[in-house]
């Protein structure tokens, strides 16, 4: 994850999502999103990488938009507020109906951070999404997750399947 600047990173242990600053290391070929293990040490209050091996490539995008959001998510939000949720899920399909993402909402809750800022900074954490996406088993990542902050009163997170595929492209081009 990005850290409190641009020269460093921030790890977050997976189990316990406890949050570790390291400084950025160019030779380490390491991209927002990856996961990885790593072994760290300490040099007085400074944290130092000495060995890192990426165990999966998935990626993260964070951005707001003026953009209008893509219909799956306005439909899943529009579900919550029916039913009275704070959040909502959906699986969204390509043309040959095979599952190709899943899209979260989550309404903005008055009175708290911005959630595309908790989500970036780790305070609210997406592994939890991104494991229930690699279900059932046969869908393994690595995945692209946009975390996207559009002008509607909730954040999208969705999780696109294949990184390769026309899906990722899709949002790409429309919201990078």
């Amino acid at each position: 994850m990005p850290g409190r600047g641009d020269a460093e990173w921030l790890f977050l242990d997976v189990e316990s999502t406890d949050p570790t600053y390291v400084p950025r290391d160019p030779a380490l070929e390491v991209v927002v999103g990856n996961r990885v293990s790593a072994t760290i040490s300490w040099d007085g209050e400074t944290s130092v990488v000495d060995a890192l091996t990426v165990e999966t490539e998935t990626t993260f995008e964070f951005v707001e938009t003026d953009e209008p959001i893509f219909e799956a998510a306005q439909e899943c939000f529009e579900r919550a507020r029916v039913d009275g949720e704070p959040m909502n899920s959906r699986v969204t399909y390509a043309t040959d109906n095979e599952p190709n993402g899943v899209v979260y909402t989550f309404a903005e809750q008055p009175g708290s951070r911005r959630l595309l800022v908790d989500f970036r900074d780790g305070a609210k954490p997406l592994d939890p999404l991104v494991a229930r996406a690699a279900q059932p088993d046969e869908v393994e990542p690595p995945f692209s997750v946009f975390v996207i902050e559009p002008a509607e009163p909730f954040i999208v997170v969705y999780i696109v399947l294949d990184p390769d595929g026309l899906l990722d492209e899709t949002v790409r081009d429309t919201y990078l």
